[in-house]
């Protein structure tokens, strides 16, 4: 009798927590799958990032990477890129996110958890301020703009550091993925390698086999390798290093829980059917290889126009092979002899000029950085910046919303549990019902600010029809409308504003309503 799919799942997840045989294995199959674009995520380091992590071998540190690019304009862009998400989704030293009070609260206990609820956002906000968050960001960012895909890896810090949160930027040649049922790349699996020294120092209570020890007696630089998974086990993940060294059969070196992945992967688009992303590298790699071949070929050309090509009669006096074309060189030749004549240039390269500007255009272009580049004007009206944030947000739309779901929600509330638990904050859970997550980035606001915009309008049309139109206008739910719109803190807006008490509540909702002209 055939087991069904879910007992095979069941049975398959049993053995994994049993055997790290299986784990391992269970690794191999998936780097199989991933091996099919190790190829083309290296072009696109070899040409955008050629200081990433290369996927041939574990590369030499601070050797060179740039001998055969000849155009930067790829690597500039990727960088520009990269700086421009940091800066609109998770700017340094700024408050990108809020908690504010959710919809199932009402309005009294609105008032009263919003100044607690503000409060918990600012030491969150401090410990990713105090933490190395904005360094290891901007490279995950940086992978993905190069390759589409990047992993972040949150921990939890050692008790006494600055910041409570502890963060890496995961090159993708030592991360594995797989993507879950819901399309989330859920399964993580890290391959490092470590000495003995190492080894004991981040698992003290690891057992070692006696091959392993007599080795690292004998060469302690020995390097070992471990394979570090994080796979979903119902609601939770389960969390697992094994020891592959090679000498000895695979062992344990550590198994735990965690109620959110520390791995956090996520992808600039996704075509469907693949697990990993794609990236603007990778539309714009045809043009980037282009100009890059073109770049060669001009400087090739110009060595050809400054050196010159040369030719001499064989006259048994003049040696080319000693011939040095420098300034001042006294070249012998014989008596009646043509001696060394300069080769007529066959033609002009004019033309690779138009060719390399279009093709640095359409990279450029590519890689968003004609239309998120910096400010050219120092003074830009109203509408100007209106205008420019709306294209931002045009632009960046549907990759904000998959960044949102993959990277920012889930590093918020994970955030929150490792604090929560070490008593740093209050005893708050994220649920979108009692408390609610709100994205305060630049490039958040710049999608609300059409919403804005019209309601403001709406204002100013209704103060022109008159008092009886205003009657209509509920001031104080606009207010506070606007005050979220505009990422205003919480504890500075009521709930249910109060008459004043000198006014009777009905006369301070006829009365008019002063609204600021947007």
């Amino acid at each position: 009798m055939s087991q069904s799919p879910a007992i095979k799942t069941a049975s398959r997840k049993a053995k994994e927590l049993s055997e790290p045989e299986a784990l391992l294995e269970r690794y191999r199959a998936a780097r199989e799958r991933r091996a099919v674009w190790e190829r083309h995520w290296q072009e696109c380091y070899d040409h955008a990032l050629p200081n990433g992590r290369p996927f041939r071998g574990d590369g030499t540190p601070g050797e060179r990477r740039v001998d055969r690019l000849f155009d930067g304009t790829a690597p500039d862009a990727v960088e520009q890129l990269a700086a421009s998400l940091l800066s609109e989704l998770t700017p340094p030293w700024s408050r990108w996110f809020g908690f504010q009070p959710g919809p199932a609260l009402t309005g009294a206990e609105r008032d009263r958890v919003a100044p607690l609820l503000d409060r918990t956002a600012g030491i969150v906000q401090a410990h990713f301020d105090r933490s190395n968050f904005a360094v290891e960001i901007h490279q995950a960012f940086l992978d993905l703009v190069t390759v589409g895909t990047a992993s972040l890896l949150m921990e939890e810090a050692a008790p006494g550091a600055p910041s409570s949160l502890r963060f890496t930027a995961v090159p993708l040649a030592e991360a594995v993925l797989e993507e879950g049922p819901d399309g989330r790349l859920d399964a993580t699996f890290r391959r490092s390698e470590a000495t003995i020294a190492q080894i004991l120092q981040r698992f003290p209570g690891a057992d070692l086999p006696d091959e392993l020890r007599k080795r690292a007696a004998d060469m302690p630089d020995t390097r070992f390798a471990l394979v570090e998974a994080v796979l979903p086990d119902g609601t939770a993940y389960r969390w697992a290093v094994v020891l592959d060294s090679g000498l000895a059969e695979p062992s344990w070196l550590a198994q735990g829980r965690f109620a959110q992945s520390p791995f956090l992967n996520f992808r600039w688009l996704k075509a469907p059917g693949e697990t990993y992303g794609r990236s603007p590298v990778m539309k714009a790699l045809p043009d980037i290889k282009t100009a890059n071949k073109v770049v060669e070929l001009v400087l090739k050309n110009a060595s050809i126009a400054v050196t010159g090509i040369w030719q001499a009669e064989d006259d048994g006096v003049l040696n080319p092979a000693t011939i040095r074309l420098v300034p001042g060189t006294i070249i012998p030749k014989a008596m009646g002899s043509a001696g060394l004549t300069p080769l007529a240039n066959p033609g002009r390269f004019d033309v690779s000029q138009l060719v390399l500007d279009d093709l640095r255009g359409r990279i450029r272009h590519a890689l968003l950085i004609d239309r998120l580049g910096p400010v050219e004007s120092a003074r830009m009206t109203a509408t100007e910046v209106l205008e420019r944030s709306v294209e931002m947000a045009r632009l960046l739309g549907a990759t904000y919303g998959r960044l949102q779901a993959e990277l920012m929600t889930p590093l918020l509330l994970r955030a929150v549990s490792i604090l929560r638990r070490r008593g740093e904050i209050p005893d708050i859970t994220v649920d979108g019902r009692l408390v609610e997550l709100q994205h305060r980035s630049p490039l958040a606001q710049a999608q609300a600010q059409r919403d804005v915009q019209a309601t403001l309008r709406w204002l100013d049309s209704v103060k022109a029809l008159g008092p009886q139109a205003e009657a209509a206008m509920d001031a104080a739910a606009t207010a506070r409308w606007l005050g979220e719109a505009f990422g205003v803190p919480a504890k500075l807006m009521r709930a249910e504003a109060a008459a004043p008490a000198s006014v009777p509540a009905s006369a301070a909702a006829a009365s008019p309503v002063e609204v600021p002209n947007g």
